[in-house]
């Protein structure tokens, strides 16, 4: 049974997505403060969380940027505009996904499944891939562990499975749409900011310069007007 840690400020709507997601079949725990939440995660141990932005005290960017510090559980967050500078900010922050207000149950289900999807377990011991080394840079697909100078590199779940798809095709193009569908399951072109902002975050983390471009992270290469490629070294 899937646990979800509920972060939701709007009593009606936290009382709604909570039954909803109950009748679903969720293990849920609803709070209404981003405080609650970040103290009830370590209590709680979701498998996901679903995340306001709009939070009295702390605010959902900053609960964000603070569960990121720590732990890589998937996070969906929630917003009232989807055109928002917020959502961008979010995923920046960390976030895996999001969803628009009015929150709909069916839309938010089927969030949290694909989210959960992204870590499958491994295969059989002997039908499993060797690890494969880009450089500096070593990917287990089996373990889903990837490794930086021989240190592991913390990913959310949309982070490593982005790295995953892109690194199955050296070389190849692979388009912002593309990419959606397979690591996000959405079909809407709207939502390839999920793939940019997750781009950016991935880059970061494997040690691309921000000023010069270079580090590990340009492995994964901008192709303008079409998506982008993982780049061997």
């Amino acid at each position: 049974m899937p646990r979800v840690l509920l972060v939701e400020d709007d009593h009606a709507v936290r009382k709604g997505v909570e039954l909803a997601l109950r009748h679903q079949g969720h293990d849920v725990l609803a709070v209404a403060t981003g405080e609650e939440g970040l103290d009830r995660l370590r209590t709680f141990r979701p498998d996901v969380v679903v995340l306001d932005l709009m939070l009295p005290g702390i605010g959902g960017l900053d609960v964000c940027r603070r569960i990121r510090e720590h732990d890589q559980v998937p996070i969906i967050i929630v917003t009232a505009r989807g055109d928002d500078l917020d959502v961008v900010v979010g995923l920046e922050a960390g976030a895996d996904d999001y969803v628009v207000k009015p929150v709909r149950a069916r839309v938010l289900e089927a969030r949290i499944r694909a989210v959960l999807r992204r870590i499958g377990a491994p295969g059989p011991e002997d039908t499993r891939p060797r690890p494969e080394t880009h450089g500096d840079l070593t990917i287990d697909r089996s373990g889903l562990l990837v490794y930086l100078y021989g240190e592991p590199v913390p990913l959310a779940p949309s982070e490593l499975r982005l790295l995953l798809t892109l690194s199955a095709a050296p070389g190849q193009v692979l388009s912002r749409q593309q990419l959606l569908e397979a690591v996000w399951e959405h079909s809407y072109h709207g939502d390839i900011r999920l793939v940019d902002a997750c781009v950016k975050r991935l880059r970061g983390k494997l040690g691309t310069n921000a000023a010069t471009g270079a580090g590990t992270g340009s492995c994964i290469e901008t192709v303008r007007g079409f998506g982008y490629r993982f780049r061997t070294p």
